[in-house]
């Protein structure tokens, strides 16, 4: 297989910033929030609405477990509670996000002009308008909550198209992670469609289906393709004694993996062997693991923004180790005894969370005129984020669920991901802090 090289210049380690957070430089004060920054570049407008979704669907699920303690007021559902919190934790912030890198960084992959935002904000805000029907829908009405999801597959349907014909235009020589993002989107347009469409016709298996899909042939290759191409990078700029290694094989291998999950989960609940799920899922975080310390994990731990995007994806490869513990477990106890959700969550808390963190903040720094570091503020939010996993790993395994665990894991999250948030979109609606247009 082909190796793409990689030669960044070399770069001195980042400083942390000296001036109070969201300051401009010199720390003066801040210029006033206004909507219409939101459109000077796409990462402020998909980042914006990423931003509200993750705070404002953490904020209703919190909400949620924490009325469950107290008798008398949970609330009532027109479909699944776990259902309706699987849909909004997986395909409402995650895909906002996305496109605020995809259309930054993507027409610069593809040799392309710069994307404007204003040519995008349609489909955001139909999309935001898609989920704040969704939730009521969950508790109200369920073809609310239906219509909701449609609407949002048919936003992100325009926008996954729009990224395909920036692929499909573009004549660079190195299309590939572009290509794989472009096909994930896709894949993931379709999934909302599924779900939409099962949660009209109350078929919930289809559902749950199309949910593993958009988990693992959507947002986990999109991860895949963005970090094998960004990570060596990133190390190799930072840290000129590591070299920017990426070989083709090792993504076509790690989508491979991901893939595989859903015909592998299928086939475990139809009865097949546990033994080719443990295999490759071992296998699999054996490699992962090995790859966190062949592209720099150790030396990486010496600058902030670099160690939360490595520790970010070393949640992968234990998600991975822990599925397979899980089988193992499962077949020694005879069915009685597994990990229940810890492996699941270690995926989307640890792995799609913890890295979305770091990468995100690296994005909105570069882009926002400010130094690349991670200043105390999102340093110490971003281990509190590792504690809300281990909390909600703990309350699924060595607790049996608690439901008190569960509510403190939702409650630390939410504390982390507002607080984030908040730091954020008050950068987003206002101007770069050096000055320069973007």
């Amino acid at each position: 297989m082909k190796t793409i090289p990689v030669r960044p210049a070399p770069a001195a380690a980042p400083k942390e910033p000296a001036v109070a957070p969201g300051a401009g430089p010199g720390g003066r004060a801040r210029e006033p929030w206004r909507f219409s920054w939101l459109l000077a570049a796409p990462h402020r407008l998909g980042f914006f609405a990423g931003a509200v979704l993750m705070s404002v669907v953490s904020l209703w699920w919190t909400v949620v477990l924490v009325s469950r303690l107290m008798p008398g007021l949970a609330p009532a559902w027109a479909i699944s509670p776990s259902l309706a919190h699987a849909v909004g934790m997986s395909f409402s912030f995650m895909p906002m996000f996305f496109i605020g890198f995809l259309y930054t960084a993507g027409p610069k992959w593809l040799g392309l002009g710069p994307v404007e935002a204003r040519t995008l904000q349609a489909p955001v805000w139909a999309a935001l308008a898609g989920w704040a029907a969704f939730l009521v829908g969950a508790h109200a009405w369920a073809p609310l909550a239906a219509a909701g999801v449609a609407c949002v597959a048919a936003a992100w349907s325009a926008l996954s198209l729009r990224f395909v014909g920036l692929v499909r235009r573009s004549e660079a020589i190195d299309r590939l992670h572009a290509k794989v993002i472009a096909t994930a989107c896709v894949v993931g347009a379709l999934a909302q469609w599924a779900v939409a469409i099962g949660i009209a016709m109350e078929a919930w298996t289809a559902v749950y289906a199309a949910l593993a899909v958009g988990l693992w042939w959507f947002l986990a290759p999109v991860y895949a393709a963005v970090l094998h191409r960004m990570i060596p990078f990133f190390t190799a700029s930072a840290l000129p004694m590591l070299d920017a290694w990426r070989p083709m094989w090792l993504l076509w291998t790690w989508l491979a993996l991901l893939v595989a999950q859903v015909p592998l989960a299928m086939g475990l609940a139809a009865g097949a062997t546990p033994f080719l799920v443990l295999a490759l899922d071992g296998g699999g975080a054996a490699l992962l693991l090995w790859l966190a310390v062949r592209w720099g994990l150790v030396q990486s731990l010496k600058i902030r923004l670099l160690a939360m995007l490595h520790l970010g994806f070393v949640w992968l490869g234990v998600a991975l180790a822990m599925q397979a513990a899980s089988i193992a477990v499962a077949w020694w106890s005879r069915g009685t005894v597994d990990l229940g959700l810890a492996p699941l969550h270690a995926v989307t808390m640890g792995f799609l969370g913890s890295t979305l963190i770091a990468m995100v903040t690296r994005v909105s720094s570069g882009h926002g005129g400010r130094p690349l570091a991670a200043d105390d503020y999102v340093w110490r939010l971003y281990w509190v984020l590792q504690v809300a996993v281990l909390l909600r790993m703990a309350s699924a395994w060595w607790l049996g669920a608690s439901m008190e665990l569960v509510a403190l894991a939702a409650l630390v999250w939410t504390a982390v991901v507002v607080a984030w948030s908040a730091r954020y979109i008050s950068w987003y609606g206002r101007p770069r802090a050096d000055g320069k247009p973007g």
